[in-house]
């Protein structure tokens, strides 16, 4: 009876010391940067080095993994590391990636007007993405992307 009780116990105790809340997603998922300079760390707490300082507001990151507070992120170019998750928005926005200029057409295909070249790594606003294309957007400029030229399109 008493080791009944005792297990009990420790199941109950385990359940509540971590309550599963309805807004935490599940990992992974895509986020971005929320404000103009972010750190990310080799740990997740303010006491660990500094990795990398992030100064681009929208960067889409990768989340992997949480923990109290902090996410484990992964950038466009692979570095992984922990950031605030107050510094974090669910906000998509895509990298353009590759060597060479993507071309922003007016509507999702190529054989439409083609409005701007967008060099790599510049960041913009991720509309819905479908048929291999996804609405992009940077400022005033609105037009469509080739998904596969975007790294923060797609699933994570």
């Amino acid at each position: 009876m008493t080791r009944l009780l005792l297990t009990t116990l420790f199941a109950a105790a385990a359940a509540l010391s971590s309550p599963l809340r309805a807004d935490d997603p599940k990992t992974p998922y895509w986020a971005s940067i929320r404000s103009d300079e972010v750190n990310m760390r080799v740990g997740p707490g303010e006491d660990y080095r500094i990795a990398w300082v992030y100064h681009r507001q929208h960067l889409p990151l990768k989340v992997l993994r949480m923990k109290e507070g902090w996410r484990l992120v992964q950038d466009p170019d692979g570095a992984q590391g922990w950031v605030l998750a107050r510094l974090l928005t669910r906000e998509r926005s895509g990298f353009v990636s590759g060597k060479d200029p993507a071309e922003m057409h007016e509507a999702a295909n190529s054989n439409s007007k083609l409005l701007w070249r967008l060099a790599p790594g510049v960041v913009g606003k991720l509309g819905n993405c479908s048929s291999g294309w996804c609405q992009f957007g940077i400022g005033p400029r609105q037009g469509y992307v080739e998904q596969a030229r975007v790294w923060g399109a797609g699933e994570p």
